[in-house]
């Protein structure tokens, strides 16, 4: 997505250990026209399937994933919580997630109500690196019984291995934006 690729060599800052910032558009600051354009995308790339839900993590996707579902006729938008609440309540699936740039292993739930077997679950999220979050996000569609349709990603780091991961597993993956490297602090698409 040319848009997204000029956006991100605007306005993105490069960070020591290949972490690339775009909190000024997609995930602190969200540039909502963007947003919006990068929803037609992903309706666009899985106009395929009949999508009855869309999933993502706390809480860099919700923006991300409202913004789309609204090109999927207004579909629900759940999201698995990184942090066992009071007001999550009855039975839960749970799964770890690690976060590239925090560090953190999260035990992630989403309550059982949210999503079925008869569910058709596209997850959407800002960045794939290592794929250890989109790996619990799957996990748990998996535990529900949906039909995983795909995964689509705003801003996949092509040079490190998530992405490779998400693919040798048969599951469909769309990535807005893949960067096969950041070398002399330029970022290279692919």
């Amino acid at each position: 997505m040319k848009l997204l690729q000029q956006r991100i060599l605007k306005d993105g800052h490069l960070k020591e250990g290949n972490i690339l910032k775009v909190d000024s558009f997609l995930n602190h600051q969200m540039d909502i026209k963007l947003l919006n354009e990068i929803g037609k995308e992903f309706k666009r790339l899985f106009s395929d399937h009949s999508i009855t839900k869309i999933l993502t993590i706390e809480t860099s996707g919700i923006g991300i994933a409202a913004i789309a579902a609204q090109h999927f006729d207004d579909i629900p938008v759940v999201f698995a919580k990184k942090v066992k609440s009071k007001n999550l309540d009855g039975e839960l699936f749970t799964s770890k997630a690690q976060s590239f740039t925090k560090g953190i292993v999260y035990d992630i739930q989403v309550a059982k109500k949210f999503l079925t077997a008869d569910d058709h679950v596209l997850i959407i999220d800002d960045f794939l690196a290592k794929g250890q979050a989109l790996l619990g996000l799957i996990d748990i569609v998996q535990q529900s019984q949906a039909n995983l349709v795909g995964c689509g990603i705003v801003i996949e780091k092509g040079f490190q291995n998530g992405g490779q991961i998400i693919r040798q597993k048969g599951i469909r993956l769309e990535s807005l934006a893949i960067i096969d490297s950041i070398e002399n602090n330029q970022i290279v698409f692919g």
